[in-house]
């Protein structure tokens, strides 16, 4: 969430997001556990996972405090840091040992993430508490678990590391706002971005299941990061123009 400062929020959204965290850190610590034992992963991936957890729950916060428009946290947003947890629980997994198992777990999780995506939003618009900070909560949390997904299919050598260029992409883009004023500006909403990012959760899901042998898999992902690559091109292309129509004489 670049370019958004950080605030501690005001005391009845502070207790609302707060609650919110304790809850999803309970489910994190229920669920690390199980997924420990199924993988044969150890006490590390658990540590690991709370770590990510907690850095992205001290984010959040501070976030929330500064741009979230509504006196509680509400239930769309309280889905998506479920997301965050479950996305921190794959994090866990990155530096574990390659094998069918960790590749299955994570493709569940990603099933689970994904099919919560439409849930928060559609909270959202139901309760009336759309907002910006809900959709640059949600988007952040699709571009870190497409990252790590990303990584998790080189790692279990499903591809190459050109892969990880499918996570990196969303954060050199935003790099590049830094830099260049007129990529900096809100992208419209449309739904060749929202296909794209589907399709990133479906191809490196795919990649890495062990379903999708390797001389599939890294074909599965080229596809995925030039339909990535491609989208990323017309949206900068569009930036691009809209700075060269605001700049023009009258």
């Amino acid at each position: 969430m670049a370019n958004f400062p950080l605030r501690l929020p005001s005391a009845p959204l502070r207790s609302s997001v707060i609650g919110a965290v304790i809850a999803c850190f309970i489910l994190l610590l229920g669920l690390t556990p199980a997924v420990a034992s199924w993988t044969m992963s150890g006490a590390d991936y658990i540590r690991r996972s709370v770590i990510y957890f907690a850095a992205a729950a001290v984010l959040i916060v501070g976030f929330a405090g500064a741009h979230h428009p509504h006196p509680r946290f509400g239930a769309a947003n309280t889905i998506t840091l479920i997301r965050v947890a479950l996305v921190a629980s794959m994090a866990g997994l990155l530096g574990e040992t390659p094998d069918s198992r960790t590749a299955s777990l994570a493709v569940a999780i990603v099933i689970i993430v994904a099919a919560l995506d439409g849930v928060d939003g559609w909270l959202a618009r139901r309760g009336g508490q759309s907002s910006a900070f809900g959709a640059r909560f949600d988007m952040e949390t699709d571009a870190a678990l497409i990252l790590i997904l990303s990584i998790l299919v080189s790692q279990h050598g499903k591809a190459g590391a050109w892969v990880i260029a499918c996570g990196l992409m969303r954060y050199a883009f935003v790099a590049c706002g830094w830099l260049l004023p007129w990529m900096a500006r809100p992208l419209r909403s449309t739904i060749r971005g929202k296909s794209v990012a589907i399709a990133q959760f479906i191809g490196l899901a795919a990649a890495l299941s062990p379903l999708v042998p390797v001389p599939v898999s890294p074909v599965v992902a080229a596809i995925t990061l030039s339909l990535l690559t491609w989208s990323f091109a017309v949206d900068i292309a569009w930036l691009k123009r809209q700075g060269a129509e605001r700049t023009r004489p009258a």
